[in-house]
């Protein structure tokens, strides 16, 4: 599950802990962003990109259960300068979701350099932060989340809140796929999660971290900065059983303490199947939102932190910001992202 603020492992191992995905329309094309590595603590680890993990786009078509096509980007130990050689492996079938497959040779480059063709094109390296949102607004849903209690908005100014997450990094990956691709044409609907994963002693793989709705983590499990829960382990076709009653509950608590639904539990149960599978869902060549009415894919604008916090608590939650407390991060143009 996505968060921002794992320390302190991001500490040791921040280049495999996750902070965002998007899923969005690019130039006659589907882009695909992972973050990981964010400095919001101070903290980054090095070299960027982990040369012994695996870093995967997992996509799954028409609401199935498991994926059908990976994109997995490896890195190599970076040169003197400290740039790496990347590499891109296309997986599809049943091998997308097989640690021992191989898969095609899709694209090859290096950190902070444009790679590829028409057909697809890589970007990773470095980036200023495009996230946005003020961490105290946060602490008041952790906290009535958490407890299940009403949100106490008591104190909070919309009007005074801050970007805590300027002049913040995060080392980010961009790939784009045509929508010449066979699976990835205009029309088809998906659903994407990221992965990372690290070789292990045994020769194999572990799953280190995933994520797919925006700010899951913070939300539900604020204190578990040591990632206790399975959650982060495990394939997102094990969350129905193993998530969605649990978040359920704490949700229905904070929705019957707040009077916000005359039906906490149906609302709850609702938001919860929402949630779980923990997958974007994109409609390939549509417009992408992250929003209240409609979540389509997510954007680099999208103001999902605000949308997360009033669809949780069953009432509107002014975050007091809007997309342009990141314009200057993003672009209209690939790799979408600003580098830093």
């Amino acid at each position: 599950m996505s968060h921002h603020l794992d320390t302190p492992l991001a500490a040791q191992t921040g280049q495999l802990f996750l902070d965002d995905l998007c899923v969005f329309p690019g130039e006659d094309s589907t882009v695909l962003v992972m973050d990981v590595n964010s400095t919001i603590n101070g903290l980054h680890s090095e070299p960027s990109f982990h040369p012994e993990g695996r870093y995967e786009f997992k996509i799954h078509f028409d609401g199935a259960e498991f994926e059908e096509l990976t994109y997995r980007i490896s890195f190599a130990e970076p040169d003197a300068d400290g740039w790496q050689a990347l590499q891109v492996h296309e997986l599809t079938g049943g091998d997308a979701r097989d640690d021992s497959a191989d898969g095609e040779l899709l694209l090859e480059g290096r950190t902070g350099e444009s790679s590829g063709d028409s057909g697809a094109r890589i970007w990773a390296g470095r980036i200023k932060d495009w996230f946005y949102t003020d961490l105290s607004l946060l602490s008041k849903i952790n906290a009535a989340v958490n407890d299940g209690n009403a949100v106490d908005m008591s104190g909070w100014r919309p009007q005074s809140a801050i970007n805590n997450f300027a002049g913040t990094t995060v080392d980010s990956i961009v790939l784009e796929i045509s929508h010449r691709h066979p699976r990835l044409r205009p029309g088809h609907r998906i659903g994407v999660w990221a992965a990372t994963k690290l070789a292990t002693d045994a020769g194999g793989w572990r799953q280190v971290n995933r994520a797919g709705h925006p700010m899951m983590w913070p939300i539900f499990w604020p204190a578990d900065v040591h990632f206790d829960q399975p959650f982060d382990t495990q394939h997102v076709s094990q969350d129905v059983e193993s998530d969605r009653a649990h978040i359920a509950e704490h949700i229905a608590a904070t929705i019957a303490a707040g009077k916000s639904s005359a039906d906490p539990t149906g609302y709850a149960q609702t938001v919860a199947h929402e949630l779980f599978p923990d997958v974007l869902s994109y409609t390939v060549g549509t417009p992408a939102t992250y929003g209240f009415a409609v979540r389509n894919g997510r954007t680099l604008a999208d103001n999902a932190p605000e949308v997360m916090l009033s669809l949780v608590t069953g009432t509107a939650i002014p975050s007091g910001l809007d997309p342009t407390s990141n314009e200057q991060f993003r672009t209209a143009e690939f790799p979408y992202v600003v580098p830093a």
